[in-house]
């Protein structure tokens, strides 16, 4: 019996029979079609219900020994109980095959959807089962991982002012300074030690003395506090490097992601106050439509017409830095270029015009 025939099939009928000769497979399956063919209405013969689908192929299995055959008939029913029991019946009324004596006795007839239930409910459990083992074992990993989070390192008091940091942070030779205690907390859990937190804008004599002895970093937030804080370190206790969060995002809501960005982006603090005297001097220049040109060390060189500046820079030398109320062109870039100037500030950069990879270019904007 084909495997689509007996999906369809409601019920599966099962005789088994005896014939007093030898005889084929297609010689019994024609005694049943024959024998039981008038007994019933056409439409309800074996033949038309066969045709529609109703009753399925039948399958004969047999064998011969000693001038007898036995074997199994297998019938797939798609009909209701009371019919399928009707044409078992009337298959055990064959009592011959060819010139052969027969006797065809039904075994059972099963109904294909309580064995179809039966698979369903071992494998149900099956899969309850390892669903309940699976569960289990996430249970298991949970309490594992939180019993590793119980044992991870904790936040100490360090110093007379009891500020936030990690255990062990005297030994360590390079350390981060932070804001506060919640950027201890989330380092620690992106698996960073050797911090300290500031805990205000004024700085502690503690973390005043631990730059002093210490590589530092400070790594600040990315808003208008981590401005201030920079500020006062600048004046007070100049860590090596600086790290900022993004603009608008605190160091304690990171991921560690971006803390790692973050912290592989740090500059050392030479250029912060680059930038920190860059900016100031942005703000001055402001809608004044003059420029400074500046040499190593900061050196300024005095204020002129903005007019006057490709003409001033072609005929003076050691210029690094140039800052401008006005519009960065093809002409003044061509002319920084050619006088070694490695960074120009201004109002916008010209359209069209690209910058080479020699020169820094800021706008005012950006600084203030």
């Amino acid at each position: 019996m084909g495997s689509k025939e007996k999906q369809s099939a409601k019920y599966i009928v099962e005789a088994s029979f005896v014939v007093d000769g030898v005889v084929e497979r297609h010689d019994v399956i024609g005694a049943i079609f024959g024998q039981t063919e008038g007994l019933f209405p056409k439409e309800f013969e074996l033949r038309e219900l066969q045709k529609s689908g109703k009753i399925g192929r039948i399958d004969i299995d047999l064998k011969s020994a000693k001038d007898r055959t036995e074997g199994k008939i297998v019938v797939p029913s798609s009909l209701d109980r009371a019919e399928t029991a009707i044409i078992a019946a009337a298959m055990e009324t064959v009592d011959r095959v060819g010139p052969c004596g027969a006797k065809v006795a039904i075994n059972k007839i099963s109904d294909v959807r309580f064995d179809k239930r039966e698979q369903i409910m071992k494998r149900a459990k099956e899969l309850m089962r390892d669903w309940v083992v699976t569960e289990t074992h996430d249970i298991e990993k949970l309490l594992t991982a939180v019993s590793q989070e119980d044992k991870t390192v904790k936040p100490v008091h360090y110093g007379r002012e009891k500020l936030t940091a990690t255990p062990g942070l005297s030994k360590a030779k390079e350390i981060l300074l932070v804001e506060g205690r919640a950027d201890v907390i989330n380092l620690l859990k992106s698996g960073y030690t050797d911090i300290i937190a500031l805990e205000g804008v004024k700085v502690p004599k503690t973390i005043q003395n631990l730059v002093k002895r210490k590589t530092a970093t400070a790594f600040l937030d990315g808003d208008r506090g981590g401005d201030l804080i920079l500020k006062e370190l600048v004046q007070v206790a100049r860590p090596k490097f600086v790290a900022r969060a993004p603009r608008g995002k605190e160091v304690e809501e990171l991921t560690p992601e971006e803390i790692r960005a973050a912290l592989s982006g740090k500059v050392p603090m030479e250029e912060v106050e680059d930038e920190s005297e860059l900016a100031g001097l942005a703000k001055e220049l402001k809608g004044t439509l003059e420029a400074v040109m500046m040499k190593g060390g900061g050196k300024q060189l005095g204020r002129i017409p903005v007019s006057e500046l490709v003409d001033r820079l072609k005929s003076e030398g050691g210029v690094e830095v140039v800052v401008f109320d006005g519009i960065i062109t093809g002409r003044l870039m061509d002319a920084a270029v050619e006088r070694g100037v490695r960074t120009l500030v201004g109002e916008r950069v010209a359209e069209g015009v690209k910058v080479p990879r020699s020169l820094k270019v800021q706008l005012l904007r950006d600084l203030q």
